[in-house]
């Protein structure tokens, strides 16, 4: 029902700037909320942030607050993660994911786009 496909991630020292992009297809998105994941090699994957369709709210995990931005744009059907100050620790897989507003698990997810900080 929902295709996720992730972009912009790459390379960038610490301190830098990336922004990811996952553009949504195959569905309508107004009853849906939208989430980045991400997950570091032999760990496990963790929530970063959280948007709502068609309502302003947002979510994060603490670990990004006051770094990472999440947002959207209905129109091109288009959700971004905007993430300053990076860390090394910020190294991971990012995944997109979409899940039905009234679900508690996300069940379509993108192939996911490495991010890579160095110190």
């Amino acid at each position: 029902q929902v295709h996720l496909v992730e972009s912009g991630g790459g390379l960038v020292q610490a301190g830098g700037s990336l922004r990811l992009s996952c553009a949504a297809s195959g569905q309508t998105f107004t009853s849906y909320r939208m989430g980045w994941f991400r997950q570091a090699p032999g760990k496990e994957r963790e929530f970063v942030a959280a948007i709502y369709w068609s309502a302003p709210s947002t979510y994060y995990a603490d670990s990004v607050k006051g770094r990472f931005t999440i947002s959207r744009d209905n129109a091109k059907n288009t959700v971004s993660l905007q993430m300053n100050s990076l860390k090394p620790e910020d190294t991971a897989v990012y995944y997109c994911a979409a899940a039905l507003h009234y679900r508690l698990e996300y069940d379509y997810w993108g192939q996911g786009t490495q991010v890579t900080v160095s110190s």
